[in-house]
């Protein structure tokens, strides 16, 4: 017996463990998205093709404290590697966390991977290499509450992914939470029976074919390509094959009940169909084109009372909000009138809802759709259970909605009242329409909220880990809510990024939606194009308005270089005030391209305007030419693997400088500015030139109440 782990979605951890040890495992513990167990290798290789809920599966190697990244090493290195891998083989690192001295999960990685390498030169004579796509060994490596976490991921990619769903509608559910959805609707017992199971708006078929797998007892993992595990050192295979092979003979395709699907859109169920036939179950389930005002039992033969299942369009927009109140009545409708006696659930991102069917759920529970929070709704479909819908004017919100003003939120619209007002004068007579309005102004509402014309980006901060999770939430929709109540923007313009565990870039509507999707601002009379949705900034980076507006001021008839350029607004600003050349420097082809629709915006298309994709120490070193302007504005740290070294601007920053100087013109200036909040200039290396400390100029009234956001200074040779 050893110890493993199975990860899961939050809320799952009960159906996990109680799939685990019908498998055979013995449950040890249980945390937040994970089960740790006991069992030998045969359960865990039952469990990897049988599991329906777990994302992965790990082997733990190591569970020790950690404070600095030599501790990452030294906690590494002493594990016996060459027992999981050859030491021809090759290996890939999955990291997450940070800490002060390990601040980005790429040094992370390479830390890690560091000590593995070093480990088997130092046993073996030799190392692996590293492989992203297929690896020999992955390894998974978690760093949370002074704790390093080393484990083997034996699974590779997620166990949700079944490998039938490679075509998918606007908005599919994943495998392991359809098949959670099932298992609390009572599912399996229906299935047992042989009752049908029927789904209104199917989509893409996830809830039928996961609901036909469980009724054929058809395992999952037999639909899968590839596990990590078949590389690692330690598997069996004779052990597998006996263990895949009784999955496949446990396949009963034979005693499934009637399986059917109804969807509106035509181009949906061919992609249901067309997965559904991927996972062999063509003969037991079948889709059709059919509108919910259409949806009854099957004539075409009898079947057995069952099971509806259904997840209904959530709505973002305020007007698909209002259509809802109809598709719930007419599905409560449906219900009453032709499925009495049966099982219903409705899985739903909009819980009040579930109101105007007509229906009282015997049941609920709450469950999350990736960052959306919903309900799981259990209808008895009884008479007695059937009650008068509320009235049709009765106005629905979307879930955690801006219109839902709670005092704090009240709270937060009195400071974006107050702090519109004080900018309003400044705004005006300088023509500005992309500015911030709060930033964490209020510490228990921590966020930055950006205006840009008539949209606004809200990007919260991490909350501290004192605050619960569902205390952060809220905070977060307060803020949502007096931005929508103070700015009134279409919910189209409002642009969430939330950076709180599992929820990576969440938005207010759905991202595939609004992805790729841009628009034009103006500043001092340069166009810029913004995107809210694709990236973690805008494009545009508000606190360097007036270092944009400085280059803008003094660039007439010199050369200018932008290095570290992003989007190039300042070379916009440095060509549109006179500069008879630009050189703008990015590693990102993304930015530069995007550098290049800002000048075409601007119409500035000479051939005197460049740019260099390149590293830009590479770039640095090489460079040959002499410039009467240069902007040195370096990310905090970076390690990009296309970089040969990594960037640490408190670390780097004087070497930067003195190239740059070395290619600045007598008479000209260096701007030089960082965000890195501790950063501390080094004056003693810097002594030969001649410094102006440019922070206070460089900060317009928005972001004087946060004089920290960045630093900056005004570089020139000395006399």
């Amino acid at each position: 017996m050893q110890h493993f782990s199975a990860t899961c979605p939050k809320g799952f951890e009960q159906l996990l463990q109680n799939e685990l040890i019908s498998l055979g495992a013995e449950v040890v513990s249980e945390t937040v998205g994970s089960i740790r167990f006991q069992a030998t290798l045969e359960t865990v290789y039952k469990i990897c093709f049988w599991t329906r809920i777990a994302n992965k599966i790990l082997l733990p190697l190591d569970d020790k404290p950690l404070k600095t990244d030599q501790d990452l090493y030294d906690v590494v290195y002493r594990l016996p590697w060459e027992e999981h891998l050859d030491a021809n083989g090759s290996l890939w690192i999955q990291f997450a966390g940070t800490n002060r001295f390990i601040r980005d999960t790429q040094f992370g990685a390479r830390k890690t991977k560091d000590a593995i390498v070093d480990r088997f030169r130092d046993q073996v004579g030799t190392r692996p290499g590293v492989e992203k796509v297929r690896p020999d060994l992955t390894v998974n490596v978690r760093l949370a509450k002074g704790r390093v976490a080393v484990a083997i991921d034996l699974t590779g990619e997620s166990l949700h992914r079944r490998g039938y769903r490679l075509q998918q509608g606007t908005a599919p559910l994943k495998e392991n939470l359809a098949a959670a959805i099932l298992y609390r609707c009572g599912w399996p017992e229906i299935a047992k029976h042989q009752g049908a199971l029927l789904d209104p708006m199917c989509g893409s078929g996830t809830l039928l074919i996961e609901a036909a797998m469980m009724a054929a007892n058809m395992a999952p993992g037999l639909g899968r390509s590839d596990f990590a595990l078949l590389r690692w050192q330690g598997h069996d295979p004779g052990l597998w094959l006996q263990c895949q092979e009784q999955a496949q003979d446990s396949v009963r395709l034979d005693n499934i009940g009637e399986i059917r699907g109804y969807d509106i859109s035509r181009q949906v169920v061919d992609i249901a169909e067309q997965n559904i036939a991927r996972a062999g179950l063509a003969r037991q389930v079948r889709v059709s084109v059919k509108p919910l005002a259409e949806f009854k039992k099957p004539t075409h033969t009898a079947i057995n009372p069952g099971l509806i299942i259904t997840n209904p369009p959530y709505g973002e927009r305020l007007g698909e909000i209002q259509q809802l109140t109809v598709l719930y009545r007419l599905l409560g409708d449906r219900f009453k009138s032709e499925f009495e006696g049966w099982q219903a659930g409705v899985f739903t991102g909009n819980p009040d809802a579930g109101k105007f069917m007509g229906v009282r759920a015997h049941k609920k529970y709450k469950l999350f759709n990736g960052a959306i929070p919903a309900e799981l709704l259990l209808f008895d479909l009884q008479p007695n259970q059937f009650i008068d819908a509320p009235p049709p004017d009765i106005i629905l919100t979307a879930p955690n909605d801006p219109y839902k003003v709670t005092d704090g939120a009240r709270m937060v619209m009195n400071r974006l009242q107050k702090n519109s007002k004080q900018l309003s004068k400044w705004r005006k007579n300088n023509e500005i329409e992309c500015y911030r309005v709060y930033d964490a102004d209020m510490p228990e509402y921590s966020a930055a909220i950006d205006v840009y014309s008539d949209y606004v980006h809200i990007q919260e901060y991490q909350a501290p880990k004192s605050v619960p999770e569902e205390t952060a939430q809220a905070r977060f929709n307060d803020i949502v809510a007096a931005v929508k109540q103070v700015f009134q923007p279409d919910i189209e313009k409002i642009s969430l990024k939330q950076r709180r565990k599992n929820k990576g870039k969440q938005q207010y509507e759905r991202a595939d939606e609004r992805a790729g999707r841009t628009f034009n601002v103006q500043e001092s009379g340069a166009e810029f194009e913004i995107n809210l949705w694709d990236y973690l900034d805008s494009g545009l980076f508000l606190d360097h308005r007036p270092v944009r507006n400085y280059i803008r001021q003094h660039a007439k008839d010199t050369k200018f270089l932008n290095l570290f350029c992003y989007t190039a607004t300042a070379s916009v600003h440095a060509a549109l005030g006179g500069a008879t050349e630009t050189v703008s420097v990015d590693m990102s082809h993304t930015y530069l391209d995007w550098a290049k629709r800002n000048f075409a915006l601007n119409n500035l298309r000479s051939a005197k305007h460049r740019f260099e994709q390149s590293d830009c120490f590479d770039w640095l070193q090489n460079c040959r030419e002499g410039f009467d302007l240069i902007l040195l504005d370096p990310p905090t740290f970076s390690n990009s693997k296309r970089m040969k070294e990594t960037l640490d601007v408190q670390r780097d920053h004087v070497r930067l400088i003195k190239r740059c100087m070395e290619l600045l013109s007598v008479g000209g200036t260096l701007i030089f500015s960082n965000n890195l909040r501790t950063f501390e200039l080094d004056y003693a290396a810097l002594e030969r030139y001649s410094i102006t400390d440019y922070h206070k100029p460089s900060l317009d009234p928005d972001f004087a109440r946060n004089p920290k956001i960045h630093q900056c200074w005004l570089i020139r040779h000395g006399d």
